[in-house]
């Protein structure tokens, strides 16, 4: 096996999903530290017309690791954890073809074997340019008696760095050759997330919702041969009323529009509402399948 894969009784296809995320609350995403300040990452770049911007970011790489960490905590029918039954987590994940989580994320026992994941992660670039925010955290007005030492101890104030509330984030997971068996671990992992994402505390961001129709800003793709637009923003963009109604537009498909569920020759695309509740649909079978519940 080339690919170190074994053959499938199921049809394999290739999975999209399409969302603009929405914060309710401030948002720590961790970066990096300076002398006293907890940063969170931010985007430099430069727009079509030559300006240079700044952007909140919510890093791909750490919404996967969210994702992972949402299936390996996933409670099991027998009272364990999906991650202790299959005896697989972070950073020893088991990297069998056989585990739902290392069969899609991927992963690697040092030394000894690869497995390449089939799930990456795209977008996160903020469409409106707000600066981050920096709030003083740790500050306590009371000195605090060591419970070791019995020593007088000050609190050392920090400031943190956060995202603030509204910013609107696209993003993109992208699954290559898998089941549908194999996606259901990815909707789960994904919609599990959603109220997780975020480092420290406050976490959880939502599916912004088109405010006409009151129906999320999602898009599911199944398909083995590409079809229709990518409902992806460009960076450049920051007006959010812009950037829904490109997303809106790059959802529909040509003698289609308006359609909830277009099924082509080799490509399904579902909409809105329609998307969420495929993903739901997925989401019970990964429960019933592989959790056992």
């Amino acid at each position: 096996m080339a690919t170190g894969l074994p053959q499938s009784k199921e049809q394999r296809f290739h999975f999209d999903i399409y969302a603009i995320l929405e914060t309710a609350q401030e948002l720590y995403l961790g970066h990096e530290v300076q002398v006293n300040v907890n940063m969170v990452e931010v985007i430099k770049l430069q727009t079509r017309d030559g300006k240079s911007l700044d952007k909140c970011y919510i890093s791909p790489t750490k919404r996967r690791g969210v994702e992972r960490r949402c299936l390996i905590w996933a409670p099991h029918g027998n009272g364990q954890l999906l991650g202790d039954k299959l005896d697989c987590g972070i950073p020893k994940t088991c990297a069998a073809i056989e585990c739902p989580i290392c069969s899609v994320f991927g992963g690697l026992e040092a030394g000894k074997k690869t497995l390449i994941g089939r799930v990456s992660h795209g977008g996160g670039v903020a469409i409106q340019a707000i600066d981050p925010e920096e709030k003083q955290r740790a500050m306590h007005p009371s000195r605090m008696a060591s419970p070791k030492s019995g020593k007088d101890e000050t609190p050392i104030p920090f400031k943190r760095q956060y995202n603030q509330p509204g910013i609107l984030y696209p993003i993109s997971n992208h699954c290559l050759s898998i089941t549908d068996q194999d996606f259901a671990a990815v909707a789960y992992a994904f919609l599990d997330s959603l109220p997780r994402i975020g480092s420290s505390n406050p976490k959880g961001v939502s599916i912004a919702e088109n405010l006409e129709t009151k129906e999320p800003l999602l898009v599911l793709d199944r398909y083995l041969v590409p079809k229709g637009k990518r409902p992806v923003i460009s960076p450049s963009v920051t007006n959010p009323t812009v950037a829904v109604e490109d997303f809106i537009r790059l959802t529909q498909i040509k003698d289609h529009e308006g359609e909830e569920h277009v099924q082509l020759t080799h490509f399904e695309r579902w909409n809105g509402d329609a998307a969420l509740d495929r993903l739901q649909d997925y989401s019970s079978q990964f429960v019933n399948t592989v959790l056992n519940i």
